[in-house]
């Protein structure tokens, strides 16, 4: 096992790595910003080393700074967290080259999941089903637009690399293909350096269900149940929760099987999610995250299994600790994403917490490294906490999230707390049956 791992990453998820490493007896080295000198990981981490300035790029982007401190400090593994340069293959690749661990999977893997055409194409030889669409990239608007009449209207134009929903275009009708074509290629070119698009079928109501699996180097794979996603606005996750409240036993054997029997194939190691738009009763491939996820806290609470522990087990060469058989999933599990930002205009509100109160009692966890009198820097990510509670079941879950709602303070700036107040009182989301859409729609009918 590792005697120091140094984190790659900042904020909630830097110090959960940090607690898990402190409890399996392995020294933590926290890397930070200028803007993050005063952060809770850099306090309670046994080491760290500042690696920049407060931008990104020259932090934790900074690839030559990260190797330098691992080095400096002895460290013997790197865990990226999510975010920053956890999907970076060329990290990946350097942090090998330089002698140390990296926390993940193996370079291969993040280079053919990370991109989204090509993830596609591997996943639906090894069994996986995926929306129709085109046979890889698109060059041509011309092809495309015959491409897209051939699987039928309405269709969505997307970058083949990144995410967040740039590059992405929905197109109606042939003769706005070729507008929408340009404009994502455009998009992708901006945002990520890259104007790859594929084509897809467009659905109109899917539920976005992804399925949480773990690796090892010695042949094994397993999945851990699934988590509904489908609360979004921009194609950004805000609430997830474990199990699907539409999807029955049968469903969820068979596709986390599947989803097992990919991994199992790929020679995959470590965590990751693959990701399925579900419309009625099918599964469709979307994507591969090759990380820890953000709502990964969901499915601990069900299965009482420390994920970030077991990415360090499997790091070390451990085989998994988790088998198939005799896993069982326990209640039901939420998580809302707390943003520093203005809940009906989502303009980030970075500035001081002047007073903070984290909520608690039974089946209550509160994931964040804010504390009274911290300062949220303007330099990164407005997500500020992740609150996740349990009960026996989801109705027992809406009420206890309710009330940790109601007992959360965070003063001093603006949070989207009222926002997942007002959602979790919506019949639509009581009742379940909500798609991806949903959100948006709603939001758009409040504001006329």
């Amino acid at each position: 096992m590792f005697k120091k791992i140094l984190i790659a990453n900042r904020g909630e998820i830097a110090l959960r790595i940090i607690r898990a490493c402190r409890e399996m007896g392995i020294q933590s080295v926290a890397v930070h910003s200028t803007a993050d000198a005063n952060s809770m990981a850099v306090r309670l981490a046994d080491e760290s080393v500042c690696i920049g300035a407060a931008s990104a790029r020259e932090s934790y982007l900074n690839i030559p700074s990260i190797l330098s401190a691992a080095a400096v400090t002895g460290a013997e593994a790197i865990h990226p967290g999510y975010g920053f340069l956890s999907e970076n293959a060329q990290f990946a690749r350097m942090v090998a080259e330089h002698g140390f661990t990296f926390i993940g999977p193996r370079p291969e893997h993040i280079d053919s999941m990370g991109d989204k055409a090509v993830a596609k194409d591997t996943v639906k030889k090894l069994g996986l089903p995926v929306v129709p669409g085109s046979d890889g990239i698109i060059t041509d608007a011309k092809e495309g637009e015959k491409i897209a009449t051939e699987i039928g209207f309405p269709v969505i134009v997307k970058a083949s690399s990144g995410g967040g929903g740039k590059g992405m275009k929905v197109v109606r009708e042939a003769r706005d293909f070729a507008e929408a074509f340009a404009t994502a290629r455009a998009e992708a070119k901006a945002n990520f350096g890259d104007d790859s698009v594929y084509i897809e079928k467009y659905l109109e109501r899917p539920k976005h269900i992804e399925i949480q699996i773990f690796g090892d180097n010695h042949g094994n794979a397993v999945h851990l149940g699934e988590r509904d996603c489908s609360t979004q606005r921009r194609h950004q996750k805000l609430i997830e929760e474990a199990p699907s409240p539409v999807i029955d036993d049968a469903a969820r054997a068979k596709i986390g099987d599947l989803a097992a029997e990919t991994v199992r194939a790929m020679g995959y190691s470590g965590a990751g999610t693959i990701e399925f738009l579900y419309q009625d009763g099918e599964f469709y491939f979307m994507e591969m995250n090759t990380r820890i996820q953000v709502e990964h806290p969901v499915t601990e609470m069900v299965t009482g299994i420390d994920l970030i522990a077991e990415q360090i087990r499997v790091a070390a060469g451990d085989p998994l600790s988790i088998k198939s058989e005799g896993l069982r999933f326990r209640g039901h599990a939420m998580e809302i994403r707390i943003n520093a930002e203005d809940p009906e205009t989502f303009i980030p509100s970075p500035g001081e917490i002047r007073q903070f109160h984290m909520p608690g009692g039974m089946g209550v966890r509160f994931d964040s490294a804010i504390y009274t009198g911290y300062k949220i820097p303007p330099h990164y990510d407005s997500m500020i906490g992740k609150l996740i509670v349990h009960g026996r079941n989801r109705d027992e879950c809406i009420r206890r999230m309710r009330r940790a709602i109601t007992e959360t303070v965070i003063e001093g700036v603006r949070t989207t707390l009222p926002l997942h107040a007002w959602i979790l009182d919506q019949p639509e989301f009581l009742s379940g049956e909500y798609s991806i859409h949903w959100l948006e729609k709603k939001l758009a009918a409040r504001s006329e």
